[in-house]
């Protein structure tokens, strides 16, 4: 049964949030909100990790798994770094509800900066980044309170941070940039028009 642990939104206590960090240090899964929907993240520097949430979603192989960052500065260390547009957009959107594909070493990947203390203080704690995707079995609603996040993937988190309900409801809006195009691959909390009319 995971540990749950009732944190402030805006304030969240820093030993919780430390023994959060060692629940992800450890290999296991946590669940914890963001400013969209609640999120299951993992250590994104170990592999296992990574796949066991994979597995707890029944999420197809083929669709990566997002990393939350600390800020824009943090994708140096993933060997990235960003054309104008992706510039432009991290720029405008982020800390918030946007997800950049972009390409690193590794292939494309995603990454995004939460706009929600709980979830960034997090990310700090674990020195800048962590693998996450939405709490819920892949096809099913997002979840939006840490309970319907239990009830989905509860049974393989061994932590779970509860803010109370998050505010936005809608994930994030996913944008590819490549070769100096930006291509909406899922629109989301941004609508995809507004992404189209960035100027660079």
């Amino acid at each position: 049964m995971a540990i749950r642990w009732t944190v402030d939104p805006v304030r969240p206590d820093p030993e919780v949030i430390a023994a959060a960090v060692k629940v992800l240090q450890g290999g296991d899964l946590l669940i914890l909100p963001t400013e969209t929907v609640y999120g299951l993240a993992a250590d994104s520097g170990q592999a296992g990790a990574v796949e066991s949430i994979y597995r707890a979603k029944s999420r197809p192989g083929d669709k990566s798994v997002a990393l939350l960052v600390a800020g824009y500065g943090l994708l140096r260390d993933h060997g990235i770094f960003p054309d104008s547009r992706a510039e432009k957009l991290a720029e405008k959107y982020w800390p918030g509800p946007l997800t950049l594909v972009l390409d690193s070493p590794k292939g494309f990947l995603g990454f995004r900066v939460p706009d929600h203390p709980v979830a960034l203080a997090v990310v700090r704690g674990m020195g800048g980044s962590v693998a996450a995707s939405s709490a819920n079995i892949s096809g099913e609603p997002p979840a939006l309170t840490a309970d319907e996040a239990d009830r989905s993937v509860g049974r393989v988190a061994a932590g779970i941070l509860d803010s109370g309900p998050v505010s936005g409801g809608i994930p994030s809006t996913v944008v590819r940039v490549a070769g100096g195009r930006a291509e909406v691959l899922r629109e989301g909390a941004i609508p995809a028009g507004e992404i189209e009319r960035i100027e660079i």
